[in-house]
């Protein structure tokens, strides 16, 4: 019990912490173009009780896929809806990055100490935990970016497709958002679109931003080093 506990609590933190800036920022860039939807919800929040899906939640960590409850956004109340619905889209994949890219730096960094701590076992248990949970939000930051960019609707990248085409093609491409979902699920489980499409672009991130750490990346996110 108290080793699930451990493999738990290592990518809860993470993991929620992923999905929740993920909402959160849709709903931020929202709100500073004119759109003050979400923060009327109480959604500008990092409180991950408040964007909470449960489901969305347990899939994340059984099929290393999850999300929160979307953060409401009424197009119509942008300024520019069109143009605007881009950023608001861009902005959830573009902060998954971030952290990402932020949470390699700190991986780097604590390694390093913890390699000069060898003798100091108390400094070593105390960084190893942090070392795993900051493994892990590079994985699931990455993997959140790279699968919400997939330029199908309801997903972000859907969106800024919609955002980014021609009126016609824009209005085709939205038609099959009540379909999304289906298209996403069946593409992802019963084709080779992860392995030849999106494992690429995740490995290729990992080994750029984990560097000598990569296999660490890999080893907390399958929980191989438990």
């Amino acid at each position: 019990m108290e080793d699930f506990l451990l493999k738990l609590s290592i990518k809860l933190v993470p993991g929620l912490f992923a999905i929740t800036c993920h909402e959160v920022s849709h709903g931020f860039v929202a709100w500073r173009f004119g759109d003050p939807t979400a923060k009327m919800e109480g959604r500008l929040t990092l409180n991950p009780l408040k964007h909470l899906d449960i489901i969305g939640t347990l899939m994340l960590f059984v099929v290393g896929i999850g999300w929160a409850k979307p953060v409401p956004v009424l197009i119509e109340n942008l300024r520019n809806p069109k143009r605007d619905m881009v950023w608001v889209s861009a902005a959830g994949p573009i902060t998954n990055l971030m952290i990402a890219i932020l949470s390699a730096l700190l991986l780097r960094i604590i390694s390093s100490a913890s390699l000069g701590s060898l003798e100091a076992s108390t400094t070593l248990q105390l960084l190893k935990p942090i070392e795993y949970m900051l493994a892990f939000s590079i994985y699931i930051n990455l993997l959140l970016a790279i699968f919400n960019m997939i330029p199908i609707p309801p997903l972000d990248g859907g969106r800024v497709m919609m955002g980014l085409l021609p009126y016609r093609q824009s209005m085709a491409l939205g038609r099959i958002e009540p379909y999304g979902m289906i298209i996403i699920i069946l593409l992802v489980f019963f084709t080779p679109v992860f392995s030849y499409i999106l494992l690429p672009f995740l490995s290729a991130g990992i080994k750029l931003l984990a560097g000598p750490y990569s296999l660490l990346v890999y080893n907390v996110a399958s929980f191989k080093i438990f």
